[in-house]
């Protein structure tokens, strides 16, 4: 099967969770014997074209004009993407399915699969509404309209996770058995041979302080004010403890200035933006890992963290809250709840067997339930679902409109014997 992905990042941009994604899934899908490219945006000085490992790569530059908003940039970003692709085809080509991820690729997806005739799936991974608690303004309302377009152009939708689906058939009324639950997987072979580094700890950590670790972007729905919030009372419970906050984001000013507010700077450290090495090396440092999200559509953190063998705290939100359960292969927090988060770290720091017990169910769980090999299978069989839902709909225009042609050439000769006859007894009465 020939494979057009359309993304807006992809390795080594990334910028969220759907760079990761979308390579590993690549990946896997050219091990299953198929073809997939990827268009994506060319970021400094990446190059335009790659090969990697198989995947073929094209950036598009997206500089000749100087867009006046976001949305603009993206809209121009868009029309490059089909001009590249349709070069590709011209080439090479059609494409067997598009499948397009998140808002930011919907109207290159939308003109390609109607100019070419090519089955479109779509991925959203998260939505404007879930990521600000509802739409508040034009740009947002703009953003939340593209997402719908994008799931009512798409013959099939993928979602990572049961609370997506039940939230966007609400969100955009789309009927159920159109949208399918395929979560994010993780490669499983991320921490092999990575143990932990004491030197590389020691710049975080001191040796007696139990490491409290988060990893990821530093927005609002990230929960973090909740876990510096809840940081008072861990210290008060487990003094000998440092809260590692890995990532970067536009709430570092704010989050800095809480832990100052309330007199724990010592015992938190912002790292700062970390490469794939650094964070694989900071997990395996991390006596404990939490993400107390309070809007997750997924959660792949969470999987890093426990096939890292870190015992893992996240809040009862979205993704987050089907990947773990309480006390079994991880602990859960009621979200938004900062005395919730303190207990549930304070029970983890007090009871080691059971923080053997978690750490061990959980990388089973994650080896069994998020592999990519059947995360690419489950998407592969969606894929086919898409072409054939296509090829019937196609048959069935092609039919509709024999008929209509069967029924005006019946109405044209009904209409010539009306007129013979007619003709006929005018002339037998002459």
């Amino acid at each position: 099967m020939k494979i057009l992905m359309l993304t807006w990042e992809y390795p080594p941009r990334i910028i969220g969770g759907i760079a990761r994604v979308v390579h590993d899934l690549s990946h896997r899908l050219i091990k299953d014997g198929h073809e997939v490219t990827v268009i994506t945006y060319k970021e400094g000085n990446l190059p335009e074209y790659e090969n990697d490992k198989g995947v073929e790569v094209y950036r598009v530059e997206n500089y000749i004009i100087h867009p006046n908003s976001f949305i603009d940039w993206v809209l121009q970003l868009n029309f490059n993407m089909v001009a590249k692709a349709t070069q590709i085809m011209n080439e090479k080509g059609k494409f067997d399915v598009i499948h397009a991820h998140d808002w930011l690729v919907a109207t290159s997806a939308k003109t390609l699969k109607q100019s070419f005739e090519i089955p479109l799936v779509a991925t959203i991974h998260a939505t404007e509404s879930g990521r600000n608690s509802g739409i508040h303004d034009e740009t947002q309302r703009y953003i939340n309209d593209t997402e719908w377009l994008l799931t009512y152009e798409s013959t099939e939708v993928i979602v990572n996770s049961n609370f997506m689906k039940n939230h966007i058939q609400g969100l955009f009324g789309l009927p159920f058995d159109k949208i399918n639950v395929i979560p994010n997987g993780i490669n499983l072979t991320n921490f092999n041979g990575i143990e932990r580094d004491y030197d590389f700890r020691r710049q975080y950590a001191m040796d007696n302080e139990k490491m409290i670790l988060y990893v990821g972007r530093l927005v609002y729905e990230k929960g973090i004010q909740h876990l510096i919030s809840a940081m008072p009372k861990i210290i008060n419970g487990y003094n000998d403890v440092k809260l590692v906050i890995a990532g970067k984001g536009g709430m570092l000013d704010e989050l800095k200035a809480q832990a100052e507010s309330i007199g724990i700077s010592n015992k938190i450290y912002f790292t700062g933006y970390l490469n794939s090495k650094q964070v694989q090396k900071i997990y395996k440092c991390a006596d404990i890992a939490v993400f107390p999200s309070t809007y997750e559509p997924f959660g792949i953190v969470a999987l890093e963290g426990m096939l890292a063998g870190v015992p893992t705290v996240v809040s009862d939100v979205g993704g987050l809250n089907e990947i773990v359960d309480h006390g079994v292969n991880g602990m859960k927090t009621y979200a938004g709840n900062p005395n919730s988060i303190a207990d549930s770290i304070l029970t983890l720091l007090y009871d080691k067997q059971l923080c053997t017990k978690i750490t061990k169910a959980a990388k089973q769980k994650v080896k069994e339930e998020f592999n990519w090999a059947k995360i690419a299978q489950d998407t592969h069989y969606i894929y086919e679902r898409a072409i054939c839902k296509t090829v019937a709909e196609k048959q069935k225009e092609q039919i509709a409109q024999e008929n209509a042609r069967k029924t005006e050439r019946t109405n044209n000769t009904e209409t010539e014997i009306t007129n013979l006859l007619s003709f006929k007894k005018k002339h037998a009465y002459a």
